[in-house]
């Protein structure tokens, strides 16, 4: 039996075609835990009894991996964090999106800047 609701996925996120990357970079992006609709979008209300099993891996090429918490907060908003529950990272419009492969989200990173990536695989967890 399986450790996390029925409603988690393993999403898997890939840097999306930009200026410097015209290609994408498969090496640069975000695994996301977490529990999604049946319509693709993220589950508030199964985030709230299940918050402490939503974790982010933000995977950048020739740096360490990032390890943290997937956030909800006012207004909808979603929110990474990597130390104490401080919101590094942002979602943008993520209470919005579709979290289904092909489809883009925006992430604004540690560095300010917001970057768009792919939704490359969405997969229930075992």
């Amino acid at each position: 039996m399986s450790q996390f609701p029925t409603s988690f996925r393993h999403i898997h996120l890939e840097l999306a075609r930009e200026a410097g990357h015209p290609e994408g970079d498969a090496g640069h992006g975000y695994d996301i835990v977490a529990p999604l609709a049946a319509d693709g979008r993220l589950d508030a209300d199964e985030w709230k009894g299940h918050r402490e099993k939503c974790r982010v891996r933000r995977f950048r090429p020739h740096e360490d991996d990032e390890i943290g918490t997937l956030l909800h907060g006012p207004g909808g908003r979603w929110f990474i964090s990597y130390v104490d529950g401080e919101p590094a990272e942002s979602g943008y419009r993520f209470e919005d999106e579709h979290f289904v492969p092909g489809e883009y989200v925006s992430i604004r990173e540690d560095d300010g800047e917001v970057h768009t990536f792919r939704v490359m695989q969405v997969r229930a967890l075992d």
